[in-house]
């Protein structure tokens, strides 16, 4: 599992120019309306600390993909993908594609796909769960440590 994200981030990188985290964050933003996203909730869909984050979007804007926006009368950044940035996924995504179907799905018959599919919700839900429950209290402790939970 750990090499995974090598592999498709070498790919990327050859083929498009990118890593797979930029490339991850900029198709989020694809999906987004108006191709924008606040940065907070950018960070929790891309799975990325606030400040790994803006990391990215800063090496984004220099590239001419992304460009930050605030809005009038509210809280917060909005990281938001340029008309160049969403080229960039269009771009990237059949070499991307390619490459996880190479990696993962070619060397499966459609039962272990099947099998991946199951074991994938179950593991998707396992860490949702655990990931909740391990959300900071006030002093420190997590929910799991606190009495009653």
């Amino acid at each position: 599992m750990t090499r995974l994200p090598s592999a498709l981030d070498t790919q990327l990188q050859r083929e498009s120019g990118v890593t797979h985290f930029e490339y991850w964050v900029m198709m989020l933003l694809s999906e987004e309306p108006g191709h924008r996203l606040q940065m907070s909730e950018l960070a929790h869909k891309a799975n990325a600390s606030l400040s790994r984050l803006s990391h990215v979007v800063s090496k984004l804007e220099r590239m001419g993909w992304a460009q930050r926006s605030t809005t009038m009368g509210r809280r917060g950044v909005h990281a938001v993908l340029t008309d160049d940035g969403y080229l960039k996924v269009v771009e990237a995504a059949p070499g991307y594609l390619d490459a996880v179907r190479h990696l993962v799905f070619d060397g499966l018959d459609a039962t272990q796909k099947a099998e991946l599919a199951d074991l994938s919700e179950v593991l998707a839900q396992r860490l949702a769960e655990a990931v909740s429950q391990l959300a900071p209290g006030t002093d420190g402790a997590t929910r799991r440590d606190r009495p009653g939970k």
